[in-house]
């Protein structure tokens, strides 16, 4: 069984809770801004004392309400400044929050909030509260909806006034490492989603250690740098994006809120982030649009070109040799392309941290290669995000990099990885069966996933456990290997990998709606896809990109056909989680009948 720790060489707090940060920072750094706003004339700063005092007026009302310490709260909003604001304050008044994805249904809200208990809901529109009303005669422990746009907040101040600063105080350090800081509850791929408790110690442990391994994201480089900053664009619902939040508190990151993708690139531009954190599907995104953009304006075989020597120039800086016709083609393309890419992005973003799911080693070679390091993790809602992360002075592209400080990583028999560690969470709520099969008498954490471990402590992840394809003829098959190459064509939206107990390996297909109408209108062909999915051209496109997947894997593991389907897959859909993964039980229920045709050929 192999196996592999890192020392804990940081000393981690073992008392107070995440709550004081806000203090220190407030009391100690009262001018130093901490946040940016974003308004009419672009965004305005606010320092630690003004959040502080936001958080506290606003901890005060839900005080005042009659919430107590160790209840629930449920926060239903976008990605905003208020996000921020009331996660704090929920904790300042010694309760937990728990978040809910604002394109949650009313189903779905409605079995969080009954298995979480929660005693107050703080929505960001009238249509979320609206959501909120249609199952609340089930709900009696529920006794507040306040709505963020409805003048919540403002509600809370006025019900606070009467509240002392002693009384806050008491609650606020009412809460220490063991207690209950957040109950996150899973996107749910499969079943019911289960309520993650992650504790006020979970998140200390994985801060302290994640901003001494990546420091140079929350440091300047050198004393004449512009300090630090980054634009959260993420659901705070997701714990990736939770984590990143605390950490730029701890550290008085300036953050920026985004809560409108399709106003991303301008706030970028606006912002000028020093580094950004999204999902693989985001940067598979950018190069795609950037791709298929140069194809249209008939720059095509340049964007591609530049695109082979970033790749070749990031893998000399691994082996220590790049060519001088690389090096001079680098520097070339860094003028002609890589800068305008990096112009998009703000202009002074260096780094960027990838969660969620496999990144795939040539994206990681592209945007290192462009001057953008993608530095890749791997974590879980139950282990507070990171419990591996490749960091610039020890990185290795394709892998997830190396366990944090204090944490050990095992190879388990049948291949699944186990880790253990203080960011751990504490159980699932209310569901002791689940937390004894994901934690086992040692409290080794199970993820679900198989990977190996190298012999320098790198970790790569090779598939799911459950989601592994067995064929007709006894072949494991890990799909994630395929999907994430077949994904990685501007064309490609979303793929789903099948063959389990068939006599070969087949996909079925789905096209970027961004990306197809500059291809049709470069090939004078129909824009909607329901017009192409027996098209020649675009056959021969998802073909080159099945080809290309298929030299990562075995001719047994290979794709042997596929098929292209008329209508993406998304989240509103039913298809994808808020942080897009692919819902595999959902798509092969919808697909059943284009699954089997792959077969009867």
């Amino acid at each position: 069984m192999r196996e592999y720790s890192t020392a804990l060489q940081v000393d981690v707090p073992s008392s107070g809770n995440l709550t004081d940060d806000v203090v220190t920072n407030g009391t100690e750094h009262a001018d130093t801004v901490v946040f940016s706003r974003r308004s009419e004339g672009g965004w305005s700063d606010v320092t630690a004392a003004t959040f502080l005092g936001d958080v506290r007026a606003v901890a005060k009302g839900l005080v005042a309400a009659g919430i107590e310490a160790g209840d629930r709260v449920a926060l239903i909003s976008r990605t905003r400044y208020e996000w921020t604001v009331l996660d704090y304050a929920i904790w300042f008044a010694g309760a937990a929050t728990v978040p809910v994805y604002e394109t949650s249904s009313a189903s779905q809200v409605e079995w969080i909030l009954t298995d979480s208990g929660a005693r107050a809901v703080i929505t960001e529109t009238a249509e979320h509260s609206s959501r909120v009303k249609e199952v609340r005669d089930g709900l009696p422990e529920l006794h507040h909806v306040w709505s963020i746009e409805g003048n919540g907040l403002g509600v809370l101040r006025t019900l606070g006034e009467d509240v002392s600063d002693e009384e806050l105080e008491r609650r606020r350090t009412h809460n220490g490492p063991e207690d209950l800081a957040t109950l996150i509850y899973t996107s749910g791929t499969t079943g019911r989603p289960k309520g993650c408790q992650l504790t006020h110690g979970n998140f200390m442990f994985e801060l302290t250690v994640a901003i001494a391994d990546l420091d140079v994201l929350f440091a300047p480089t050198d004393e004449d740098a512009e300090p630090p900053a980054t634009l959260l664009f993420l659901p705070l619902a997701h714990v990736f994006a939770r984590i990143i939040q605390i950490g730029c508190v701890k550290a008085r990151v300036r953050m920026g809120h985004s809560s409108d993708i399709k106003n991303l690139l301008d706030d970028f531009s606006e912002f000028r982030p020093t580094f950004i954190l999204a999902v693989p599907r985001v940067f598979e995104k950018v190069f795609n649009t950037a791709s298929q953009r140069a194809v249209a304006d008939g720059r095509g075989k340049i964007f591609g070109r530049a695109a082979d020597v970033a790749i070749a120039w990031s893998r000399g800086q691994e082996t220590g040799r790049t060519s001088l016709r690389v090096r001079a083609q680098h520097q070339v393309f860094d003028r002609l392309v890589y800068s305008k890419l990096r112009t998009a992005l703000g202009g002074r973003c260096t780094h960027a941290i990838s969660g969620g799911a496999p990144l795939g080693e040539r994206l990681g070679h592209f945007y290192r290669g462009i001057g953008v390091n993608v530095l890749e993790g791997y974590g879980l809602t139950e282990t507070t995000a990171a419990l591996s992360a490749n960091v610039p002075e020890a990185q290795k592209i394709g892998t997830v990099g190396r366990p944090l400080q204090g944490t050990s990583v095992r190879v388990a028999d049948d291949g699944e990885l186990l880790f253990r560690g203080g960011q751990v969470f504490a159980g699932y709520w209310h569901n002791d069966e689940a937390t004894a099969e994901a934690k086992d008498a040692n409290q080794w954490f199970h993820t679900g996933d198989v990977g190996e471990i190298d012999d320098e402590g790198f970790v790569r992840i090779t598939g799911r456990k459950k989601e592994i394809l067995v064929t007709a003829g006894g072949k494991n098959v890990a799909p994630a290997v395929l999907e994430d190459r077949l994904r990685a064509h501007p064309l490609v939206d979303q793929c789903i990998v099948v063959g389990d107990g068939q006599p070969f390996i087949a996909a079925l297909v789905t096209i970027d709606p961004e990306t197809l109408p500059a291809w049709a209108e470069q090939h004078q062909k129909s824009a909607d896809v329901a017009d192409l999915v027996d098209d020649p051209d675009l056959h021969a496109e998802i073909e080159a990109a099945v080809e290309e997947a298929n030299k990562a894997v075995s001719k047994a593991e290979s794709i042997r056909r596929f098929a292209i389907l008329p209508a993406a897959w998304t989240e509103e859909g039913g298809q994808l989680t808020p942080s897009l993964k692919l819902k595999r039980g959902v798509v092969m229920s919808e697909h059943r009948d284009d699954v089997d045709a792959l077969y009867v050929r």
